[in-house]
């Protein structure tokens, strides 16, 4: 397995592992112990980084991670997040985000026991709370810093005039946002941040929530409770309009005896050396073809090629509902 470094000294794998579709998001929750099985063959093929969340499941996912992990623990980080407003008793959802330092603490807490550890390796805010400064945040997790119950600081969605402040106060290692060649807004303004700024840069959705796998097209119907019956650009009109992307991408996997999500996770790989892609499965052989992507090397051609084929493609749809966007900073 190759190593790469987030922010100042976290190495991680180069490829880490979503868990969120394993019990929430995408439909049904997998079977606990296959999924149990799978995130520990993870481990034996190398994989050191692991993203969950309490907002999954709310909770389920943690401590299905937290059991996973236990007798291999020190041999791994563990990434989890704050910042959304569920109650740490029912898990019932609020109306948004809440990142009040004491309710950063208790979740932090709760989500210690979840996970059977002692500390948390790399703790993000997952959205950011417009009603509290993102210094008082930054400040809270330099103290849970300093108590040795976190790590690591890491933002999720966050722009990059928030980055600027939070480095400031508690130097951030990580920021995750969606990147792939189905949304490549971060080139723009926050991937020269990170560069400047050393913080290291992990992608959620690197394969386009499965739409870059080629196995998605305009007649594929969506389990009820799957997100992305709700997400524009996987409507049926959106999906045909944007094959073309993956016409592009399937055809560089041909030529390199490779899959289309190999090339997409390469491509993203040969972006920055920084970058640590975290896609996420809950099927064995989708884990061991992900990880293939590892030892493609795509070409300064092969890269160059996929450059101009996609830069007359308009793709069509939001990436997040109205009201999921409103909460970015992207």
């Amino acid at each position: 397995m190759k190593i790469r470094t987030l922010g100042r000294g976290l190495e991680v794998s180069a490829l880490g592992l979503g868990c969120m579709s394993m019990t929430s998001v995408y439909g049904p929750a997998a079977n606990k112990q296959d999924m149990i099985k799978l995130i520990r063959t993870a481990h034996d093929r190398g994989v050191t980084l692991f993203d969950t969340a309490e907002a999954y499941g709310p909770f389920s996912n943690e401590e299905l991670l937290g059991e996973a992990l236990q007798p291999i623990r020190d041999q791994v980080v563990v990434a989890t997040k704050f910042g959304f407003d569920i109650d740490l008793i029912t898990g019932a959802r609020g109306a948004g985000t809440n990142s009040r330092p004491e309710r950063i603490r208790a979740v932090a807490e709760a989500s210690l026991k979840r996970l059977r550890t002692d500390c948390i390796d790399l703790f993000y805010q997952h959205r950011v709370d417009p009603l509290v400064p993102i210094e008082d945040v930054a400040g809270t997790i330099k103290d849970l810093i300093a108590e040795g119950k976190v790590k690591h600081f890491g933002l999720s969605e966050a722009g990059v005039e928030t980055i600027r402040r939070a480095h400031a106060v508690q130097p951030i290692t990580a920021v995750q946002s969606e990147y792939s060649l189905f949304w490549r807004g971060p080139e723009q303004e926050l991937l020269p941040v990170l560069e400047e700024l050393g913080i290291g840069f992990v992608p959620f959705s690197p394969l386009g929530a499965g739409f870059l796998t080629g196995k998605i097209d305009e007649s594929t119907q969506f389990e009820a409770g799957d997100f992305r019956n709700a997400v524009p650009r996987f409507s049926p009109e959106a999906r045909k309009a944007n094959l073309a992307l993956v016409e592009v991408i399937q055809a560089v996997a041909e030529r390199k005896s490779a899959t289309a999500a190999q090339v997409a996770l390469a491509w993203l790989l040969a972006q920055k050396p920084w970058i640590v892609p975290i896609p996420g499965t809950t099927k064995a052989h989708r884990l061991d073809e992900n990880l293939g992507s590892i030892e493609l090397n795509l070409s300064a051609g092969d890269l160059q090629e996929i450059t101009e084929q996609i830069s007359g493609i308009q793709l069509a749809g939001e990436r997040l509902p109205d009201a999921a966007l409103k909460m970015t900073g992207l």
